[in-house]
């Protein structure tokens, strides 16, 4: 017969499982939310109008932690800090994108979580070129107040290829 300190034990054990769960699902609501975000700065082929772009980055920016860390790598730079990542995000360095994120492998402990999301992302350059972007991002998340944020978030490009000739000529 089970005592009261195994039951306990069990529903505390049971509570961090489901809050883990709940986690997993939250981060994945968060980083859907950023991907719309980010690819609404877009229509038609052309960056929206400057109010409206505004307005997405400041709500992209919202997503991280007030001291978050926004990595685009060597080639779109760091910022830190909401300020510095809205405004970043208020210069496109494309006119269309569509961020495809697959493959999350989140790790949860208590309010801090990991994740890593393999990236597909078609797109065009501000000269016009199609290209398919893959890669992959790697994040931190922190809980503040019951919601998760991201606390930093690092791409890594694997391939920048023109759509025309596809990454084969890569190889």
């Amino acid at each position: 017969m089970p005592t009261i300190e195994d039951v306990a034990a069990d529903v505390a054990a049971l509570h961090r499982r489901l809050d883990a769960a709940e986690s997993v699902l939250a981060i994945h609501e968060l980083k859907a939310r950023y991907g719309e975000l980010v690819d609404e700065r877009f229509d038609r082929g052309s960056v929206v109008e400057s109010a409206r772009l505004w307005s997405l980055a400041h709500q992209v920016a919202a997503l991280f932690t007030e001291d978050g860390t926004w990595d685009g790598g060597p080639g779109l730079g760091a910022v830190t800090g909401r300020a510095a990542i809205a405004e970043r995000l208020a210069s496109p360095t494309l006119t269309f994108a569509r961020h495809l994120f697959v493959k999350p492998r989140i790790s949860v402990d208590g309010d801090r979580a990991s994740a890593r999301w393999d990236l597909l992302v078609p797109c065009t350059t501000a000269e016009g070129t199609a290209r398919w972007m893959c890669g992959y991002e790697d994040d931190e998340y922190f809980r503040e107040d019951g919601i998760w944020l991201h606390h930093s978030m690092h791409l890594t490009t694997v391939f920048f290829a023109p759509a025309a000739t596809g990454w084969s000529t890569l190889t």
